[in-house]
């Protein structure tokens, strides 16, 4: 899914001491438009340049191997992401656009999106003279940030409140009630999505899927939950009681530390924008093809929160688009409404249809919207960071 499939802090600190010394230095310099070139095979991660000036940097990343990889950029520690792209297919190349200040950070090529990837040390240095935006457009990036931060905070506070509710039900046995509690709370998590993700250590722990399991990595979280209270027809061993509630307590001991975490986050413009676009992402891997809720399918829920949390990334912008953005203004605009307008036709009382209900024709349609959109929203990072 994405490199939150992540070890736990101290392995994944020492995978990563591991990896770094394996890596070459491929060190030359960025291309013209100051862009850092990034080759991406089954071996190598090779950036053009092994550091590059604070402020605005741009990855152009190729995948010149024969499997799907995915480029981040990761902080020093090796787990709480910066800024990522994912879902480049061989011979494609992806932009990822990111504001970094000073300091040292982790890039990482994940080929075939598993494990751990081929990772290579990156440093920022001090960003050139005349490089800071006007007053103006400052003022309205952090009013941006600011409002998406409140809101993420918001998000988390319903989760925590919703897990807990679900823990409940889940811990005393009651199937149904659970179940009714699922794909709703979910929503919250889905919302915010890259914000959970950008903790490697959670993400793992609390959203793994069991096709998404490493070796040795215990089942934890949402959708071992969701295996139980959606039961296989045959060949499967329900939890015990004691199981149950050991499921139960981790799960809200671990939105309780995301809830903690997300209240200490800043935000930069280049974050909610890059995070509208990872949440598109999200539902074309996972949720237009019906892989994340395999037991419940439950997907439309996830898809039209994705939707939601990315559109309400967009609107915090869209006053930075107001200056010489308003073709991507108006495309936004279209291809979000045109998402929603199919989504809205698969709508079941307060919810929507299992996905597994759905036609093929109808799943490629939205397959279809979901690219149309992820076009222009592709181009949002690079507009309101200038």
């Amino acid at each position: 899914m994405m490199i939150t499939r992540a070890l736990r802090p101290a392995a994944a600190a020492t995978a990563a001491a591991l990896l770094l010394a394996g890596c070459t230095d491929n060190t030359t310099q960025a291309s013209g438009d100051g862009a850092v070139q990034v080759t991406s095979t089954a071996q190598e991660c090779k950036l053009s340049t092994g550091t590059a000036q604070g402020g605005t940097l741009k990855f152009q990343v190729r995948n010149e191997g024969t499997e799907v990889t995915e480029f981040y950029l990761l902080a020093e520690d090796g787990l709480r992401i910066i800024g990522e792209v994912e879902n480049i297919g061989p011979g494609l190349s992806r932009d990822l656009v990111v504001m970094a200040p000073e300091g040292k950070y982790v890039a990482a090529c994940k080929p075939g999106m598993a494990g751990e990837g081929v990772r290579a040390a990156f440093t920022v240095t001090t960003p050139p003279e005349g490089t800071t935006v006007s007053a103006d457009r400052a003022a309205l990036q952090q009013t941006a940030a600011s409002q998406y931060s409140a809101y993420v905070k918001e998000q988390s506070e319903q989760l925590l409140a919703g897990t807990k509710d679900f823990a409940k039900a889940f811990a005393a046995g009651d199937a149904e009630a659970a179940r009714q509690l699922y794909a709703p709370t979910r929503m919250h998590w889905e919302r915010i999505e890259p914000v959970a993700e950008s903790f490697g250590d959670l993400d793992p722990i609390l959203d793994a899927r069991e096709a998404d399991l490493e070796p040795g990595q215990e089942w934890t979280g949402w959708h071992r939950a969701e295996k139980e209270l959606w039961q296989p027809d045959s060949g499967y061993k329900a939890l015990t009681a004691s199981q149950r509630q050991q499921l139960a307590d981790q799960l809200v001991a671990d939105t309780e530390e995301l809830h903690h975490r997300t209240q200490e986050l800043e935000f930069t413009p280049d974050k909610l924008a890059n995070g509208a676009k990872e949440l598109l992402d999200e539902v074309a891997t996972g949720k237009v093809t019906g892989e994340e809720e395999a037991f419940s399918h439950t997907d439309l829920w996830d898809f039209q929160a994705n939707i939601e949390g990315a559109r309400i990334a967009y609107e915090d912008l869209k006053p930075l688009l107001a200056d010489g953005e308003a073709e991507l203004d108006a495309s936004l605009e279209k291809n979000f409404a045109a998402v929603q307008e199919l989504l809205d036709q698969h709508r079941k009382g307060d919810g929507f249809i299992a996905y597994d209900e759905l036609s093929e024709a109808q799943v490629q349609e939205l397959s279809a919207a979901v690219d149309a959109l992820s076009e222009p929203l592709s181009k949002l990072t690079a507009a309101v960071v200038k």
